[in-house]
């Protein structure tokens, strides 16, 4: 797979627009509909969709009875929890600043990838690590305190951290089953955790709300975009480049948000913003340094000089 690491690397990219567009998205849906509804029915497309998927191409692969386990509390943490903190977070902190704490995921993941998996992050991973950081606090450098709380930031804490837990187990499955399978079996099983509370909290106050044709698409580019092709690219990913390595595009989501957010939520987009974009992408590009020289063909160029 080395030969297809550039692919990978796009996979990352389009993974973290994907995830970055949601942040706006969630923004626009909320004026409609509250974040059990959202986050339900976005699960239902999804599991729908590929359920769809797999029956046509004839993907379908059986799960060992020993793995449900592991399958209920991956899709525990994530979409369950994850989408709980985010969803109900968004509520109370700005685009902008939902998404930076999100991009906290790949300083926290590294302590707990070496502690179970013992991977451990390079040399340069971590200094492009720093370096992308700081790009990501430059670009929020300018972000109204006003509007967001400390119950949201602590729900985004909480998002954060049960990523790190997904993350953790999914890098075991995903050497065993394939990224359709794991994410439509996620998407199920966060269907069903979520329905109960739907039922209980949003059910008479959705049959009050009349349907609306943004609140519906944007719905439905949640399900395809967030919760279908992102978790699969994603799933791809961290499959080849591994946890640490992976989480680090991370600090992407944060730039895709903030431009996002300039055209379609016409929030500002300062110099600040434009050169925090830029430190983002260097610290990618240095935190991949390690990898990039294990190419056979960049090895054999490095020799010509010694």
């Amino acid at each position: 797979m080395k030969n297809n690491r550039i692919i990978i690397y796009l996979y990352a990219i389009l993974a973290m627009l994907c995830w970055g567009s949601t942040f706006v998205w969630f923004k626009v849906v909320f004026k409609y509909y509250q974040p059990f509804t959202v986050t339900f029915f976005r699960l239902v497309i999804a599991s729908i969709l590929l359920s769809v998927f797999v029956l046509i191409s004839k993907r379908n692969e059986k799960i060992d009875k020993a793995d449900w386990k592991w399958f209920l509390l991956l899709s525990f943490f994530e979409p369950f929890c994850y989408f709980l903190g985010e969803s109900f977070g968004l509520k109370f902190v700005s685009a902008s600043l939902g998404s930076i704490i999100i991009s906290t995921i790949p300083l926290v993941a590294p302590f707990f990838a070496f502690l179970f998996l013992k991977e451990q992050l390079t040399k340069f991973g971590f200094i492009g690590l720093l370096i992308s950081f700081m790009g990501v606090v430059m670009i929020v450098i300018e972000e109204s305190q006003g509007s967001n709380s400390i119950f949201g930031v602590l729900l985004m804490i909480f998002a954060v951290f049960s990523a790190v837990g997904y993350g953790l187990l999914l890098k075991n499955l995903s050497h065993k089953y394939s990224s359709v399978t794991i994410v439509k079996t996620q998407s199920i099983l966060g269907m069903l955790y979520f329905l109960p509370f739907f039922l209980i909290f949003d059910f008479n106050g959705f049959l009050t709300i009349e349907t609306n044709f943004e609140a519906i698409i944007t719905i439905v580019k949640l399900a395809l975009f967030g919760s279908v092709l992102a978790f699969i690219l994603m799933t791809t990913v961290v499959r080849e480049l591994g946890l640490n390595n992976a989480n680090i595009f991370t600090n992407l989501i944060p730039v895709f948000t903030c431009v996002l957010s300039y055209f379609l939520l016409k929030e500002a987009f300062s110099l600040h913003r434009i050169l925090g974009i830029i430190i983002v992408i260097s610290g990618l590009l240095i935190s991949q340094i390690s990898h990039l020289i294990q190419h056979r063909r960049v090895m054999d160029f490095i020799n010509k000089f010694y």
